[in-house]
């Protein structure tokens, strides 16, 4: 895995993006924003699945005023997402901790000064959100809704903003499709200093917007690409958030919480696996401590996964093992075992936390 590359560190709220700041998670609401009520509820529950900040769309100038009361009731960094009508940009300026435009889609340059001046009087950052389904026309008709094109997009926006002496920015650049979205990071990431906001616009349902999002984030991660991070899930909440925090996970970018290994069903399994896992994994949810942990259905595989392990199960017929650093600390009936794997779990990831 490569080195994270640096960038210059801005502040979305109290939460820091970029630098040597942790990569950040956020969602959406997809509730009417001027509907108060069902939008604090909906940010309410981001924050508990963990959300580090969380963006509103503003379509009107309704959502617009309903934002002085959303963030005078809640606790999460607040960002207004703005389409097409830069005076609405102008009144989420004076309540929100960012404000996301797309350039394509704001229009003439002189409406995307004023954006920026009302920034810099607010001092919050903007993210500069470009689309490859709403190039400005000049990048499209010269590029196509290309990675390049997306990029000629960006580091003109870049540059304009910067030249109005403006440098709080975060970036994104987003297709529908893995290929598109990575080729477009990879290509922008060593030309300018600035945090980037990583996602798969319009992913799709769970299950495919999961596979998109572990793909495409995976890879920008593993490169060393990334700040904050959305995974967009059609219909969903709490589960952009789960799904984000364990791409992080697995990508090695965060360490924390453990690592459940567990083998694929077959033939030689010798206990309910499935539902030892499942105990196992609603159990430990709470643990933070980074550790490996094994949870094996024969000996085939278990012995020599449970070697690499912090604590693991091997189980056998009707009984099985609990080891320890790959050493065998007891042999119980299988119905004792999963008691016992977690109170060593805990036990472990106690002894860790105070060596410190």
């Amino acid at each position: 895995m490569k080195m994270r590359y640096p960038t210059k560190k801005i502040y979305v709220g109290d939460v820091a993006v970029g630098g040597d700041a942790p990569i950040s998670v956020q969602s959406m609401t997809y509730s009417d924003t001027h509907n108060i009520e069902q939008t604090v509820e909906q940010i309410r529950r981001l924050h508990f699945a963990g959300a580090d900040m969380v963006r509103v769309a503003v379509p009107a100038m309704e959502d617009a005023l309903a934002l002085k009361a959303i963030k005078e009731r809640i606790s999460l960094p607040l960002i207004a997402d703005i389409h097409f009508h830069y005076k609405l940009a102008l009144e989420a300026a004076k309540w929100v901790d960012c404000i996301r435009f797309n350039p394509g889609n704001i229009g003439e340059k002189g409406r995307i000064k004023e954006i920026v001046k009302a920034c810099q009087e607010r001092q919050i950052p903007i993210r500069v959100g470009v689309n490859a389904g709403s190039l400005e026309s000049e990048f499209e008709d010269k590029y196509g809704a290309t990675a390049e094109g997306m990029v000629a997009s960006a580091e003109y926006n870049i540059k304009f903003l910067e030249d109005l002496g403006f440098t709080d920015i975060k970036v994104s650049l987003k297709a529908s499709d893995v290929e598109r979205t990575v080729d477009a990071y990879r290509l922008l990431r060593p030309k300018n200093p600035y945090p980037f906001h990583l996602g798969v616009t319009e992913a799709g349902t769970k299950f495919h917007a999961t596979v998109k999002s572990s793909i495409g984030l995976g890879a920008l991660l593993l490169d060393g690409i990334g700040d904050t991070m959305r995974v967009s899930i059609t219909g969903e909440l709490e589960e952009e958030i789960h799904v984000a925090k364990a791409i992080l996970k697995d990508s090695g970018r965060v360490k924390e919480g453990l690592n459940i290994i567990s083998c694929p069903t077959c033939g030689r399994i010798e206990a309910d696996l499935v539902s030892a896992v499942a105990e196992v994994e609603k159990r430990t949810a709470h643990i933070q401590t980074p550790m490996d942990v094994s949870v094996m259905g024969c000996v085939v595989n278990a012995i020599g996964e449970a070697k690499h392990a912090d604590v693991a199960i091997a189980f056998g017929k009707g009984s099985g093992l609990i080891m320890v650093k790959g050493e065998v600390i007891a042999k119980l009936p299988e119905a004792q075992l999963v008691d016992a794997f977690v109170e060593e779990v805990e036990k472990f990831a106690k002894a860790k936390e105070e060596e410190g």
